[in-house]
């Protein structure tokens, strides 16, 4: 760690303190009165031995900026409005490109005046929340600037005592130690490992010797089963890398899961947030239900046999259970409806839900499942060419899925994941397109399915050099309002009996057949048919394609994807 002192005139040149700050972001709604139920969108949550809250409003402590674009800068902040009784954890902090759109966790222990007076007379007794030891100063900043712009900052990490953790770090704008009574540790058997997730500001000069990086931090242990609970502070350290994080996050030992949303909250959810899923003007490859895809031929075939058997509506005679052995797989009808089938039926269509908790119950992630008989073929963009790829990415049966994910202490949205191919990414709600009250667009691309959150071209490959796989997306027509047109086909949370799962969820082996052939030949076709010009950087482009494109197989259901029970790539 470096003080700067004469070398401050250098620092003032490339930090640019900020004399504005973004304002915050509020969803274009109002929230609804929620239906009543236990404990969603009362605005706290019982983890066990310690209550959390959830604190939106902000006070500002240090920011700074290394170019002239003042919204490249990021911004510390300190949580205010904190309800009596409870205690902060750690600062927050984002980058200035966006709205303010964030929180932190504040705690208070339950029952603490019964626990203290029962621990006078155990010597085993102690406090989940307690003050830190001391500080030590992780960074700073000291010196100030001429136009009385405060430059200073110093960043305080807590010092814990023995079997407690610390869970976040302070920010100060004087060199005077934070007071003990600022924050509170937390006993470590209330806690959970953490992760650095993303990098929010990385400092590094050699002129100066100062070396800082900012980064989110996520619960490492994450999914529908995962305890940890993201407080919602940061992580950072004077050093290049994070390394092995020096703070904790909370762990849910509440195992009754309150604060999750019950059927009548979960539909009045849906019905309030629901995104419109729009397909793209001359998409041929519509969605369907499944039942009509069963209805109108769809046939199940067994290795080693040759004839196809028809499918029930339900899907009921659908082998259940087991892994995808290769044994079955579902195929289009094998006579005159095959074409017609293949173009699904949008009038049919409604989004397949499954509702688990995220984040140790403290958040609620809707997954939304569209189901389409068939995928189209790529497209290959060359700069102001477009070249078809034949056969090269099509297959029977498409699953894709996009994730809501709203807070259990408001019921607020927080984002959307966005399912493309073997990917995806979350969205923000700052980010997001909103089409009628708090009901965001979701555009589908063509022939292929993916979901983006705005119209326009995204080129899967190399889209630096305008080289890559087209995925168009744009408003029409054809779309499918997941408000209304929805079945929730699992909520394991619930309890047995409340949600009824389609037979058809548990079949798990391929909604396709797969279909072999040398995919390495037909992209060598394509690319001799190539300019000389873009012959090499295609090449490169085909080598980072996902196996779904190198050739035909159907893909599993919604119940054998890794975020059935996983977190998605948050």
């Amino acid at each position: 760690m470096k003080r700067l002192g004469s070398k401050c005139c250098y620092w003032k040149k490339v930090i640019h303190f900020l004399h504005s700050h973004p304002q915050s972001f509020s969803l274009p709604a109002p929230l609804p009165q929620w239906p009543q139920g236990e404990g969603f969108g009362t605005g706290k949550i019982n983890l066990g031995e310690i209550e959390v809250c959830e604190i939106t409003n902000f006070e500002f402590i240090w920011g700074c900026n290394l170019t002239q674009d003042s919204k490249r800068g990021i911004s510390f902040y300190k949580p205010y409005g904190v309800p009596n009784g409870y205690f902060i954890l750690g600062y927050y902090c984002q980058s200035n490109r966006k709205p303010i759109r964030g929180f932190v966790l504040v705690a208070r222990e339950v029952g603490t005046s019964e626990k203290e007076d029962s621990g006078s007379n155990n010597p085993d007794y102690a406090p989940a929340l307690i003050k830190p030891l001391d500080y030590s100063l992780v960074w700073c900043i000291d010196e100030r600037s001429k136009d009385g712009v405060n430059g200073c900052a110093y960043f305080w990490f807590p010092q814990a005592p023995d079997g407690y953790k610390a869970l976040g770090f302070l920010v100060t704008n004087t060199p005077e130690k934070p007071e003990t009574q600022e924050i509170r540790c937390v006993r470590a058997d209330l806690t959970d490992n953490c992760e650095a997730y993303r990098q929010i500001l990385k400092i590094n000069s050699r002129y100066l010797q100062l070396t800082l990086g900012v980064w989110s931090t996520r619960p490492c242990d994450r999914g529908m089963h995962g305890k940890g609970v993201t407080v919602g502070t940061f992580f950072c350290s004077s050093h290049w890398s994070c390394g092995e994080l020096n703070i904790a996050c909370l762990k849910n030992l509440n195992s009754n899961l309150h604060a999750m949303p019950n059927l009548s909250q979960l539909h009045a959810l849906i019905n309030h947030y629901g995104p419109t899923v729009f397909f793209h003007p001359a998409e041929v490859y519509l969605p369907s239900s499944v039942s009509w895809f069963f209805e109108n031929g769809a046939l199940l075939y067994r290795k080693n046999v040759s004839q196809g058997e028809s499918i029930n509506s339900e899907g009921s005679n659908l082998p259940a259970g087991g892994t995808n052995d290769g044994e079955y797989w579902i195929d289009l009808p094998n006579d005159a409806r095959r074409e017609t089938v293949k173009h699904g039926n949008i009038a049919s269509a409604k989004l397949y839900l499954h509702v688990k908790p995220a984040f140790g119950g403290t958040y609620t992630d809707i997954v939304m499942w569209v189901f389409c008989p068939f995928n189209g073929p790529g497209i290959l963009k060359l700069e102001f060419m477009n070249v078809s790829l034949g056969k090269i990415g099509q297959h029977v049966g498409d699953w894709e899925h996009f994730t809501l994910r709203i807070s259990n202490f408001t019921g607020e949205l927080w984002g959307i994941y966005l399912s493309q191919h073997s990917g995806g990414h979350w969205v923000e709600v700052t980010d997001l397109e909103f089409i009628e009250g708090n009901k965001a667009c979701i555009y589908s691309s063509k022939y292929g399915h993916a979901s983006f959150a705005h119209p326009g071209t995204y080129l899967q490959g190399s889209s630096k050099i305008g080289i890559g796989i087209r995925n168009d997306a744009a408003k029409s027509n054809n779309f499918v309002e997941s408000s209304s047109q929805y079945e929730i086909i699992a909520a394991e949370y619930l309890g047995d009996g409340v949600v009824t799962e389609p037979c058809w969820l548990q079949y798990m082996r391929e909604w396709g057949p797969k279909i072999t052939y040398d995919s390495r030949t037909e992209l060598d076709k394509i690319i001799r048919r190539l300019p000389p010009m873009f012959r090499n950087s295609v090449k490169n482009v085909f080598a980072k394609f996902p196996n779904e494109l190198s050739g035909e197989e159907g893909p599993t259901g919604p119940k054998e994807k890794n975020n059935w029970f996983g977190d998605e790539r948050w």
